[in-house]
């Protein structure tokens, strides 16, 4: 969530970003959740600001497990709590798009998964990808202390019996509220940043808890949008759970 502040915070001079969670469920429990950063607003605005700049094309996606083996040797002298927090990443990958010209700029971490509780720190996975590169280069133990700081909010996913579950929650009271703090200055830039879920299952959904849920013309996929902003502040507005059909 730190990592989501951050981005939310580049672009918060003039124009909004939005977030979004995709998932693809299979009848058997597997399938893919992404979670999506998209700065095309910025991007606009840089793209106008900076005039005839130099353009910028990348599309690229970056396998977390390969990267993990090139850089095994100055991984090896991270703490045993920093070894295990990268480890539990190796099977997410990161992409990256970012076209000016096109006025494109949008990331993702996505993880395949044989049950959706493979993926309950893809949240956490977006900060510490991020502090990658620190904590490989970097012998100051402050640094260290700092970039290990643990994520302030926390998602659960769960699926058992034809019953989906999405919870989120504050894993430490004191840091959210600072987090919470630090933003008082920067809502109303904020106001227009969305976090949207969006989740299709393999049968058509009975029933859905939140009731500002919308579906699809087959009943197989669930939309909720919420405030960025406001889910920051309290994550159990994008709580969900979803009961699917025999």
């Amino acid at each position: 969530m730190k990592k989501l502040i951050i981005l939310g915070l580049l672009a918060i001079s003039f124009v909004s970003c939005q977030f979004s969670e995709t998932l693809v469920m299979n009848e058997d429990g597997s399938g893919n959740l992404s979670v999506e950063v998209n700065l095309s607003e910025m991007m606009a605005f840089s793209a106008g600001a900076m005039g005839d700049s130099v353009p910028v094309k990348l599309d690229t996606i970056v396998y977390i497990k390969q990267f993990l083996e090139e850089k095994k040797d100055s991984i090896a002298t991270l703490s045993a709590s920093e070894q295990k927090k990268l480890k539990a990443l190796e099977n997410y990958n990161i992409g990256i798009k970012i076209d000016s010209d096109a006025s494109e700029m949008v990331y993702n971490i996505a993880t395949n998964f044989k049950d959706i509780s493979e993926a309950n720190n893809i949240h956490e996975g977006l900060g510490q990808v991020g502090n990658m590169a620190p904590n490989l280069n970097s012998n100051s133990s402050e640094e260290k202390k700092k970039e290990s700081s643990e994520e302030s909010i926390g998602v659960l996913y769960t699926f058992n019996n034809g019953v989906f579950k999405r919870d989120a929650y504050i894993k430490d009271e004191a840091s959210h509220k600072k987090e919470v703090d630090s933003l008082k200055n920067t809502e109303a830039f904020l106001s227009s940043s969305k976090y949207t879920l969006n989740y299709t299952f393999p049968r058509k959904i009975k029933k859905a808890s939140n009731p500002k849920a919308t579906f699809s013309a087959d009943q197989k996929t669930v939309i909720l949008k919420e405030s960025f902003i406001e889910y920051f502040k309290n994550p159990d507005l994008l709580d969900l759970e979803i009961e699917l059909e025999k």
